[in-house]
Formats: structure tokens, sequence, C-alpha cells
């Protein structure tokens, strides 16, 4: 029996927007199971500043019910990031585009800890509403404008 081939991605997936989906797809051709690593509250809020939108468990289950995702599971909290894909030990790690890891020394960290995982940088879906901010900008124009319509 062939062993099935396990990728995994991160991200904190807040507002979802087609640059999401476009990268869950793409990940899942890597392999047979999709896990994506939901980031936690604390880990967004000290990595962008902010707190998300959607609360943590809201966005681990949106992303659970998507097609190409087999299961979401939340991040551990703390300084060590590696930690749970030692637990999970993909074989396959797919990083998005603008994901700020540099996949080479994210390999060597793996192989520190004992993992061969191959490191996959999935390509840019290039959409006008493909980033979360994007997303919010729009959202503040459009209601700006109603605001001003209904002012007139």
């Amino acid at each position: 029996m062939q062993r099935r081939v396990r990728v995994v991605v991160g991200g904190v997936f807040d507002i979802l927007h087609p640059g999401h989906i476009y990268f869950l797809k793409r990940a899942k051709e890597l392999g047979d199971e999709l896990i994506v690593i939901i980031a936690r509250d604390s880990t967004v809020l000290k990595r962008k500043g902010r707190r998300p939108i959607l609360p943590e468990e809201i966005r681990r289950e949106i992303v659970e019910a998507l097609k190409p995702v087999d299961k979401a599971i939340l991040g551990h909290e703390g300084e060590d990031l590696y930690k749970i894909v030692e637990e999970l030990r993909p074989d396959i790690i797919a990083l998005g585009y603008d994901q700020d890891f540099d996949p080479e020394e994210l390999k060597r960290e793996l192989a520190r800890r004992g993992l061969n995982v191959k490191v996959v940088r999935i390509d840019k879906y290039n959409h006008e509403l493909a980033a979360t901010r994007r997303i919010i900008s729009k959202i503040m124009e459009v209601l700006s404008n109603e605001e001003e319509n209904r002012n007139c």
C-alpha cells in the first residue's frame, strides 16, 4: 500500500478571498492530504501588530469547510513555530507567495529537527481582490460612498 503524501500550509485566513482558494487548491494538488495550520489570534497580533477580524476558531471552521482542505487545526501559541510541524510530520510544506519564510532556511531547520520535508512556494493569484487588505479597503470605499450618497 502506497503512503499518502501529506501537505501542510499555514496562514491567518482572516477574510477569505480568491487568493486563499487558489493557494489551497494548488497546495492540495501537491499531495493526497492537506492540513492547514491556522495562526492563533495571539500569533497574528505579535507578527502583524493587529488582531484578526475573525476569531481563530471561526477561521479554523471556515477553512476546514473548504473542499481542498482535509483538516484545519489551530497552531500552537509560543515562539516555536516548528513544533507543530514536528508533530504533523508533513512530506511537503507549501508556502504562499507572500509568506516571509526563506524556503532554504526552513528546510535546514526542519532537517536539523530530523524532518525531510520538501518546501514549495505557490505562485501568486493575480486579482484585484486577492488580498485581505484590499478587500478591507474596498469595503471602506463602498461604505464611504454610501454615506456620501445618503448625505446628498
